[in-house]
């Protein structure tokens, strides 16, 4: 993870950590907000595309890149693609983000349309049929890797956390949120948070098995993943400490208040840690960090949450 740190140096934007004392009140204790949402391509997913492919061989550069993903990966990884001149082929689910598709055809992707249950196969297919790299979205060392130099960040800019509150979908964000954090400050508490409707990873911690969600249909649309990976489901039973759930309103509540008391635009995936602490759902803490990890939303979404359709 220190040499993905030093890799990303220079490419990767050390973002702010920032702090609001309405939240704080809110809350009960002091927040400091890893802001995510103002990383290259507006989400943490840059970190690990950008590590990950960086490693990559002038041969294999030259067979292309191929993925898929509902957003922040797929426009992370046409980004990076974009930056080293390799082609890049990202499968996206028919219902993504209209932003984040946009996003990644604007930096020169050839996007396959899928539906959400077919993407790892149609991915598959391409990589089958081009020779092209995968690069998946987290189950992979160096995605982790990348992804962990947040919390390497994270507790340099706020020393003295006792917990770090962090988005869970496919789990390569928080597996390297955990790692560092375990490695650097062993004391601070790594909780995950996710949606109610898409509780998997909380099930998989809680019960010692892997466990699946069909269809989840969340407003966080970064969370909708089946599954932890091989890789990242015991990595999230070795390193963290809890997995708690939010509602769909939490969510959309932890939004408004981001962008009206906080003046940030944090997409609903990005402002789970937050729900969890307007809900009061999480443990104890006087010193809290919370990763907001994109800022990837349509207009359409933020409009119908700021005026309490959701």
């Amino acid at each position: 993870m220190r040499d993905a740190q030093a890799r990303l140096a220079g490419q990767s934007v050390l973002t702010p950590v920032l702090t609001c004392e309405a939240l704080d009140e809110q809350a009960g204790r002091r927040v400091f907000l890893k802001c995510e949402n103002l990383q290259r391509g507006g989400a943490f997913k840059f970190r690990g595309g950008c590590n990950a492919i960086s490693l990559l061989s002038d041969e294999e550069r030259s067979r292309g890149i191929v993925t898929y993903s509902s957003g922040n990966h797929a426009q992370a990884v046409a980004l990076v693609g974009k930056m080293l001149g390799i082609p890049v082929t990202v499968v996206m689910p028919q219902n993504s983000s209209a932003t984040k598709r946009e996003a990644t055809l604007s930096h020169g992707a050839r996007v396959i349309d899928c539906e959400p249950s077919e993407r790892e196969a149609v991915a598959a297919r391409v990589q089958s049929e081009t020779g092209a790299v995968l690069i998946p979205p987290f189950d992979h060392p160096d995605i982790i890797a990348g992804q962990g130099t947040l919390a390497l960040e994270l507790h340099e800019q706020a020393p003295g956390l006792d917990a770090v509150f962090v988005p869970v979908g496919g789990g390569g964000l928080i597996s390297g949120v955990a790692i560092a954090t375990k490695a650097v400050n062993p004391g601070c508490a790594v909780i995950g948070v996710e949606p109610e409707s898409g509780d998997d990873a909380a099930r998989s911690l809680h019960s010692g098995t892997l466990q699946t969600c069909e269809h989840c249909m969340s407003i966080a649309d970064g969370t909708r993943t089946r599954s932890l990976g091989k890789l990242t489901f015991p990595l999230v039973r070795r390193f963290v400490d809890d997995i708690v759930t939010v509602s769909e309103s939490e969510i959309a509540e932890a939004v408004r208040f981001l962008f009206q008391r906080a003046q940030l635009v944090v997409e609903p995936s990005g402002a789970l840690g937050v729900a969890a602490l307007l809900s009061g759902r999480c443990r104890p803490a006087s010193r809290a960090g919370v990763v907001l990890s994109g800022g990837n939303v349509d207009a359409d979404v933020m409009a119908r949450i700021l005026t309490r359709q959701v």
